[in-house]
């Protein structure tokens, strides 16, 4: 058989079996796994930014971010500029005065998914997250482990 009818034959075959194929291309990667336990609507940070360094885990790429809490939701200044993930609720849970946080952000216009866990222990926050990009035919994510510190503190804005 020729190399363009064995072409067209696997084409067929890839297109007849639909799901199956879509599944086999596909691995999914599951989001950074959070830790459970009592977790509420978060306002404890509200009005802190902090200063991050990160770096990615799997590539060694190191990355700087500034974090935003405002009014019950965060904003990460990077996330914002790449997809305009636009403000999200966090939540908390306070063990032994440290405030633990997570975040679960979706980009409204492409599939990028944020998840965001952290500690805030008087100025300090430490912090892993993972971004995933799951497409029909492939799914990538960059895992990120990083420390910072509060760089202002600013009470009674809002978030729009």
């Amino acid at each position: 058989m020729n190399k363009v009818l064995q072409i067209a034959a696997v084409a067929l075959v890839t297109l007849g079996t639909g799901t199956a194929t879509m599944s086999l291309l596909n691995k999914d990667i599951p989001d950074l796994e959070v830790p459970g336990g009592a977790w509420a609507a978060g306002h404890e940070l509200d009005g802190l930014t902090f200063s991050i360094e990160a770096v990615d885990l799997d590539r060694g790429l190191r990355l700087g971010d500034d974090i935003v809490f405002r009014d019950g939701a965060f904003q990460s200044i990077d996330c914002q500029n790449y997809c305009d993930f636009g403000w999200t609720d966090y939540k908390t849970k306070i063990i032994e005065d440290v405030v633990h946080f997570t975040v679960h952000m979706v980009c409204p216009d492409a599939p990028h998914t944020v998840v965001w866990y952290g500690t805030v222990e008087g100025d300090e926050v430490a912090l892993e997250a993972s971004w995933t990009t799951r497409r029909w035919y492939w799914t990538t994510q960059f895992r990120l482990s990083g420390a910072g510190h509060r760089v202002s503190e600013t009470a009674g804005e809002t978030h729009g």
